[in-house]
């Protein structure tokens, strides 16, 4: 995939995270509750502020945690489509550049992450 920066998928962001991607941005320094925020069904998402994703540099178009992350940020614009399956998100300018094979890797470990934090969220809520 070649990333044009542009930002659209760090707009008004639902990024779920798990607990591995919470872990590793609270030992990075950063507070819970800048970054995250919980959904109506209790589920871990990324902040928004400004319309962008907290970690969005929008002066200079790029992630400022690029390195760690979120594991759901790695593998996009590979998402699930609860109705088709595992597609490249329409929405992506960067959607071209994804190979079949990208695609079909990335899409596993979205299932594989899926399930976890579907997982993480029962316990949490138990």
């Amino acid at each position: 995939m070649h990333c044009s920066n542009c930002g659209v998928c760090c707009t008004q962001t639902e990024m779920l995270l798990s607990k591995e991607d919470i872990k590793r941005l609270v030992k990075k320094g950063y507070n819970k509750k800048f970054f995250l925020r919980y959904d109506k069904k209790g589920y871990a998402q990324l902040r928004n502020r400004n319309g962008y994703c907290v970690f969005y540099d929008l002066q200079n178009r790029q992630c400022s945690i690029y390195v760690d992350k979120p594991l759901g940020c790695t593998v996009y614009p590979v998402i699930l489509d609860v109705d088709i399956g595992i597609v490249i998100d329409s929405i992506c300018n960067a959607k071209d550049t994804i190979t079949d094979k990208e695609k079909a890797e990335k899409g596993k470990i979205v299932i594989r992450l899926l399930e976890q934090i579907d997982n993480e969220t029962k316990t949490r809520l138990k």
